[in-house]
């Protein structure tokens, strides 16, 4: 199950169209349907013979969870399809009568549907004010209710929270040649599909629809939450021809509404090392509520940005949310200083291991280069057990840091040696939780290419990029375990690594570094002692939303 790149304009959206055209050699224009962006949680739906059968969430986009018994609470997901009369008789009205043989195969067979469920405001505001009535804290957004409703434990709590659904895409192939034709065989079946979203000839209309969209006027009107539209070539054809970059079909894209703004003031910047040792400068701000989550820190990215803004401690400043997600510092109300603000400088040594900064080559992002630096390791371990690399559930940043100052771990590979008596010994640990960990640890120890790749924290190496490299080393290697990949390596060029989609020279060489340092090899070893092993089955993801 694939995600969506994103657009925060006309222009974005522009050049989107042109780097599909230029990716199919053609100046064929083409045609779009679009869809509101409702702000809830993915699903997939299984029928099998018509009967709901699997209901899951995105996951990890490969594997998701199974919460069938949470969807089968929600009204607006059919237990059943519509009776096969009742269908023919709507492909009919909907001119879509030549279907009706392959329809007809799904009532003996399988289909699957995805959709997204969510909370409608009322709802929302409903459970909130309960929850103010009772002392308890109101939750932030609808999404978040709505996530943890379908995750629940107990299917009566779903129930409870009267959750909504749309259906927006089939994935079995019923004949279905546009995006449009989906939405009407999925109304057809008796699925909820959105009345709203539209076929557009052209971007002139998109835009149009975004634009109406994004108007308060019109949105307010709605009954639940949208942060945007989804954009989807409507030719099935092209789309597939598209393909995927990463985990996200070329053939369709969120093109943002612009991000909620709203003003506060810069009490602090204190400077953040990362994993890679990137000094990151983070506003501290006086708390300020946006889009449903209270804002204490913003991003300043990097010094070039400060200069940029103009930044000073004590400025009265505009806060957005990058992707209505990251805050960051907009602009600097330059009207409202009252002469008390003071300059703010990058340090130009780590704060945290005292090595003197350098600047990469690009001279943006100034780094500490101390490989040993307390940050650094700090942050590279929370990386190697999230959720996109080890996904070690229960081992968080707090009790990696209780397992680090117990001496219990100096590097990530040495979480794959605890034992249980090491942990259920620690001071408010038992053996339950204890228990957990272990078992945590242990099913995590078969990781994927790509996601082992994106747990080691090679500089430049992000998310879509290891994907891209893991299908490359299947093609030509079967690694099992970490080791096979210093051996793999071992033979490349950095000419060889720029053969990737949108590998250049910075990358190239980082990764073979990286596997050519004697320190990177020894720990990938250990690794291997440990009893880390790898699989390398190329993903089979199809190009659908």
């Amino acid at each position: 199950m694939l995600s969506f790149n994103d657009a925060f304009s006309e222009e974005d959206v522009r050049d989107w169209e042109k780097r599909n055209k230029k990716f199919l050699e053609t100046n064929q224009d083409f045609e779009y349907y679009c869809e509101l962006k409702i702000d809830g949680l993915a699903i997939e739906l299984v029928y099998e013979s018509g009967i709901f059968k699997i209901g899951a969430t995105r996951g990890n986009g490969i594997i998701g969870e199974d919460v069938t018994n949470n969807l089968k609470t929600i009204e607006a997901i059919p237990l059943k399809l519509l009776e096969f009369e009742e269908v023919e008789k709507n492909l009919k009205r909907e001119q879509l009568g030549h279907l009706i043989d392959k329809i007809r195969k799904i009532y003996e067979g399988r289909l699957e549907v995805r959709g997204e469920v969510f909370m409608s405001k009322a709802e929302f505001e409903k459970i909130n004010r309960e929850r103010t009535k009772k002392g308890e804290m109101p939750f932030a957004n609808p999404r978040n209710i709505a996530a943890g409703s379908v995750r629940q434990l107990d299917p009566k709590v779903t129930a409870s929270r009267h959750l909504d659904s749309f259906v927006y895409a089939i994935v079995t192939d019923l004949g279905q040649k546009t995006h449009e034709e989906e939405h009407k065989i999925l109304h057809c079946l008796g699925f909820k599909t959105n009345k709203h979203n539209k076929f557009c000839q052209s971007l002139k209309e998109v835009f149009e629809f975004r634009n109406y969209w994004e108007d308060n006027k019109n949105r307010n009107k709605l009954e639940y939450e949208i942060d945007g539209v989804v954009v989807i070539i409507n030719d099935n054809a092209i789309f597939r021809k598209l393909g995927v970059v990463g985990k996200a079909p070329r053939g369709a894209i969120a093109y943002k509404f612009s991000p909620k703004e709203t003003t506060t003031k810069i009490k602090n910047i204190i400077v953040q090392v990362g994993r890679t040792g990137a000094l990151t400068p983070v506003a501290i701000l006086e708390p300020v509520s946006l889009g449903g989550v209270t804002i204490r820190h913003a991003t300043l990215h990097n010094e070039d940005e400060i200069k940029r803004l103009g930044v000073k401690l004590g400025d009265t400043v505009i806060v957005g949310r990058a992707g209505d997600v990251i805050p960051e510092v907009r602009e600097i109300v330059k009207g409202l200083r009252t002469g008390q603000e003071k300059n703010f400088h990058m340090p130009k040594s780590c704060p945290i291991c005292g090595t003197k900064v350098v600047k990469d080559e690009g001279g943006v992002i100034i780094r500490c280069p101390n490989k040993n630096c307390r940050a650094k390791k700090q942050e590279s371990l929370y990386h190697f057990v999230s959720k996109k690399a080890f996904d070690i559930v229960g081992l968080g940043p707090k009790i990696l840091d209780k397992f680090n100052e117990e001496g219990l771990i100096s590097d990530a590979s040495d979480i794959f040696f605890l034992d249980k008596g090491d942990i259920e010994v620690l001071e408010r640990f038992g053996e339950k939780s204890a228990e957990n960990i272990m078992k945590s640890i242990e099913a995590s120890k078969n990781i994927p290419l790509e996601r082992f790749l994106y747990a080691l924290g090679i500089l430049h190496l992000g998310e879509e990029n290891a994907f891209n490299l893991a299908k490359k080393i299947i093609a030509e290697a079967h690694i099992k375990k970490p080791s096979d990949l210093i051996k793999y390596f071992k033979n490349k060029s950095t000419e060889d690594l720029q053969q990737i989609e949108d590998f250049g020279p910075k990358i190239s060489n980082s990764i073979l570094e990286f596997f050519s340092d004697k320190q990177n090899q020894k720990f990938i070893e250990k690794l291997d002692a440990a009893g880390v092993r790898i699989i390398s089955e190329r993903p089979k993801i199809k190009n659908q939303k």
